[in-house]
């Protein structure tokens, strides 16, 4: 018998171990007791430029590590704006000639997270090379020149157009360019400096900003809550320009938020911790409302323990950490969160009905202490006519109506949802989303109700009866144009089809990819379409402008898809945009909707509806139904989550015990064979 090989023993030491401390958790377990958010991310965002990034994955990131001027209140609803960095809410003047103009004051003492680019500015009084620095309005301008800069590219150019000079800034910056590539060299703040700057942005002091319009625009200020008017630091943006081994700024973000980014492994995954320079940290007797859980919110907030009295009022943030963790499949993501590993995820498709019964959470799931938050999102998805087109549109005249009017009937929107959607939704009466000022859950919109008799007694109002065309004898068709061809958008759209057949309405699918369909758009090549809008920030302005005429596809390259015009109507928004909330804009908005009840440039479908699972060591969860950043808002019992993960997590050691007891079985000659020879 041969002698005990020491590979077989360090192998066999090796299998115990492994049967002893066998686990499947990813993550350190120095961590296990941190109060840690664990969550995951599909994709890398494109950029973190506060000026450029406009999607979620971004808005992730930038929204917590860039502070904003102006917040929103974490629980009430309709949304309510409170101040972030700014010392209040903007007073507003207005001059003899009608002009605007909106001033703001930064909190003093703010201060950016601690970055080599500050070296930049000098040194400091100890003679060393700057870490941070104050936070001061000329920030806040740079920012907002940055956003007109057209060689940054932000997307949001023309929502600051109401700013006097704003447009004319970006021409004269490009001319300025194009004549001296000695201008192009320097610094991008002495080039912002020496083209003028802004008109219409003033700066009145260390802190103070103020913004003069061209005309009145409230909307306006709820750009101040987005991280596009986020303060940055012009050394920032000098010093990471990609050279010498620097990363690029859209890589490299230097904020004023209560998190920084430590981490930024695109592949792999992102990690925020907090920020110990925050304002809401360093400060918290100033009991600042964008630094302090909220004491106020609805009943509902109370029974839900929103309002716990161990943290309203208490300064922000709770939670130490933030880990984004690289997950391309949702399947795998969920099954991370239902093993502990992410603290709060959405619902597959593939688990709803397993997860949600009768719209409540099922009893296994509540059993583990799982909660469920729905939201309405402030989005609106809806089937456009184009008003353009001699059969379903304004030339019509009254028979285009009656036959848009019908084919509204026709759709059984609760149907849809429950077929395609998991029962998520909320069925839309009008374009304003539930929480937004104007909405009213009273008012029901009598071509929104499922009513195939009273849709089949409109189509022959319009001159179809059972869909035939009584001046031709010729059977109505409708071309359906959409921008997605695949199987699971072609069942949606082919739902519709068999809706409106059941009236005698023949509607025959286009489907083209999405260029294509933007291409059509353009020229007005169309008759019907599906399409959806999410909103920019909760005013009902972000969803009645769609429907203003100079916004028409067609005329201008605008969000009017459906090219409607209403003379009426348009009166009636530029008046309201104009406006605060108030009796007089209250009384606009209802009559706008009760235009588009009336004419069905769209038919209303529904209003999105967010489901979101969270384990029971998350606290003061709400869903906010914007992208906007809560973290600051939540807190963890690690505690908790740790004894939890671990009885949910139990290993399954009986076939390492097999592979052990045979190990054994073949080892165990060799040893009394290594005895005996001893002997």
């Amino acid at each position: 018998m041969p002698r005990i090989s020491s590979r077989l023993w360090i192998g066999a030491l090796a299998l115990v171990m492994s049967v002893v401390a066998c686990t499947n958790d990813p993550y350190p377990g120095a961590d296990a007791r941190r109060k840690i958010y664990y969550t995951s991310f599909n994709e890398a965002p494109k950029s973190l430029d506060p000026a450029v990034a406009y999607d979620t994955a971004a808005h992730a990131v930038t929204g917590n590590v860039y502070g904003s001027l102006l917040e929103y209140h974490y629980l009430k609803r309709p949304y309510t704006l409170i101040p972030g960095l700014a010392k209040a809410l903007p007073t507003r003047e207005t001059a003899a000639d009608g002009s605007v103009s909106y001033a703001f004051e930064l909190r003093p003492g703010l201060l950016y997270h601690a970055d080599r680019c500050f070296a930049l500015a000098g040194k400091g009084a100890d003679g060393k090379a700057l870490r941070t620095r104050e936070v001061v309005a000329a920030d806040v301008a740079f920012e907002l020149m940055r956003v007109a800069d057209g060689k940054v590219g932000s997307p949001v150019v023309r929502k600051f157009a109401t700013i006097k000079g704003f447009l004319e800034f970006r021409k004269r910056l490009r001319a300025l360019r194009q004549a001296s590539p000695a201008f192009s060299r320097q610094p991008v703040h002495v080039q912002y400096a020496r083209a003028g700057g802004v008109a219409g942005i003033v700066v009145t002091g260390k802190y103070g900003l103020r913004l003069d319009l061209s005309r009145p625009d409230p909307q306006l200020k709820y750009w101040f809550a987005m991280p596009f008017t986020s303060p940055v630091p012009w050394e920032a943006v000098q010093y990471y320009d990609g050279e010498d081994g620097r990363p690029h700024f859209r890589d490299h973000p230097v904020g004023t938020g209560p998190f920084r980014l430590a981490i930024y492994q695109k592949r792999l995954r992102m990690v925020l911790v907090k920020n110990e320079s925050w304002y809401g940290v360093r400060h918290p007797e100033w009991r600042a409302p964008g630094a302090t859980y909220p004491s106020e919110g609805s009943a509902a907030d109370r029974r839900r323990g929103r309002l716990d009295p161990a943290y309203a009022g208490k300064p922000l943030p709770f939670i130490q950490r933030v880990e984004f963790r690289l997950e391309k499949e949702s399947i795998p993501a969920f099954n991370k969160f239902l093993q502990g590993y992410f603290d709060r995820s959405g619902i597959i498709s593939e688990s709803f009905d397993k997860i949600v019964l009768n719209d409540a959470l099922s009893p296994e799931m509540r059993a583990r202490g799982i909660r469920l938050e729905k939201s309405v999102q402030a989005s609106l998805f809806y089937i456009g006519f184009n008003m353009l087109d001699p059969t379903v549109g304004a030339k019509a005249g009254r028979r285009g109506r009656k036959l848009r009017q019908a084919m509204s009937l026709a759709i059984d929107v609760p149907e849809y949802l429950r077929l395609f959607q998991n029962g998520r939704g909320v069925v839309a009466h009008s374009l304003i989303p539930p929480g937004l000022y104007g909405y009213s859950r009273k008012y029901r919109n009598p071509f929104s109700d499922f009513d195939l008799a009273r849709a089949r007694k409109l189509l022959a109002e319009a001159g179809y009866p059972k869909g035939i065309d009584k001046k031709t004898g010729e059977p109505l068709k409708i071309t359906f144009d959409t921008g997605s061809t695949s199987a699971q958008a072609m069942l949606r759209y082919q739902y519709f089809i068999n809706s409106w057949r059941r009236i005698g309405v023949d509607v025959e699918v286009n489907a083209t990819n999405y260029n294509q369909f933007l291409e059509k758009l353009k020229l007005g090549a169309y008759q019907i379409y599906f399409t959806g809008w999410i909103a920019d920030f909760p005013d009902p302005e972000n969803f009645l402008f769609l429907l203003e005429s100079s916004s028409g596809r067609k005329e201008s390259g605008g969000s009017n898809y459906s090219n409607f015009f209403n003379l009426r109507y348009d009166l009636l928004y530029h008046a309201m945009r104009a406006m605060e909330n108030g009796p007089k804009r209250l009384a606009a908005i209802r009559e706008m909707v009760s235009i588009v009840e009336r004419e069905r440039p769209w038919i209303e479908l529904f209003h999105d509806e967010s489901y979101v699972l969270s384990h029971p060591w998350v606290k003061n969860v709400k869903s906010f139904g914007l992208s906007y950043p809560v973290l600051k808002y939540l807190d963890l019992e690690p505690a908790q989550r740790a004894r939890l993960r671990k009885s949910w997590n139990q290993p399954i050691r009986w076939p390492l015990w097999i592979a052990l007891a045979l190990l054994a079985a073949f080892i165990l000659p060799g040893v009394v064979t290594f005895f005996r020879e001893r002997q």
